[in-house]
């Protein structure tokens, strides 16, 4: 015969499940307890630590953000002084465009001096100081602080400025390693060497360097013009398409044409 359960049975039940629960969270205060205590000795062991790190991060954020709004301040006054120099050069003002572009080329970012000092040294061939002049270029052609463009661009400019009085072997030295086809300077600095190659005699130097000017594409047509004719004089031949050059020659001389008219 099956027995049947007992009126305290459900009672029993009821009380286990009390129970549980109580040691349930008793565990569970005794956990976060545990927590509590093992975060409070951590903070206490490494919160100056961290408090020191947190505050150096902020202060290197806040130096940060001051001095991204720092230089882009001192842009827009580099701007501004570059705008009032290029007014005064259009108004004739040579004096003050210099004034102007000096504090630029002192304390301005690499390529603000560099494109100051180009502006300026611009100036002063215009006036005819071209010594002073040719010593800025050449200052900042062996600047290796400024950017490799304005480097390449002032040692020509330099180069191009003092050619008369610089001793060819000076101009070659100066300008070789830019006198190479494929070099975006090839051209301008290819005519020069190859004008110092024509001051010490050697022809023979001077020749093919022009005849490679003239076949230079990414060469303004003036320059390749001037090359083919300085090639064909020493006897190179820089002739790369005849009809190209013939065609080239009837436009020239329907020009000259039209204009004695």
């Amino acid at each position: 015969m099956a027995l049947t359960p007992t009126s305290d049975q459900p009672d029993a039940d009821k009380a286990a499940v009390r129970r549980a629960a109580e040691q349930d969270v008793l565990l569970r205060e005794v956990d976060e307890a545990v927590r509590q205590d093992e975060a409070a000795a951590f903070f206490q062991r490494y919160g100056r630590s961290i408090a020191a790190a947190v505050i150096v991060g902020l202060a290197a954020f806040g130096g940060w953000l001051w001095w991204t709004d720092h230089r882009e301040a001192q842009r827009e006054k580099i701007s501004e002084q570059y705008v009032q120099a290029l007014d005064q050069v259009d108004a004739g003002n040579t004096a003050k465009a210099t004034a102007a572009l000096d504090p630029i080329a002192q304390k301005g970012t690499p390529a603000a001096k560099a494109g100051a000092t180009m502006l300026e040294a611009g100036l002063m061939i215009a006036k005819g100081d071209t010594a002073h002049a040719t010593t800025m270029l050449f200052k900042l052609a062996d600047d290796k602080d400024a950017p490799q463009e304005f480097r390449n661009l002032a040692a020509i400019r330099g180069v191009a400025a003092s050619f008369d009085t610089m001793k060819p072997e000076d101009v070659i030295a100066r300008l070789k390693p830019l006198a190479k086809p494929g070099n975006p300077w090839f051209g301008s600095a290819g005519e020069l060497v190859a004008a110092a190659y024509l001051k010490q005699g050697k022809k023979d130097l001077a020749g093919p360097l022009f005849a490679a000017i003239a076949k230079d594409k990414d060469a303004p047509q003036s320059l390749q013009l001037r090359a083919r004719q300085m090639a064909g004089q020493l006897g190179y031949d820089a002739v790369t398409d005849v009809d190209q050059v013939l065609a080239q020659q009837r436009s020239d001389a329907g020009g000259t044409g039209a204009g004695a008219q």
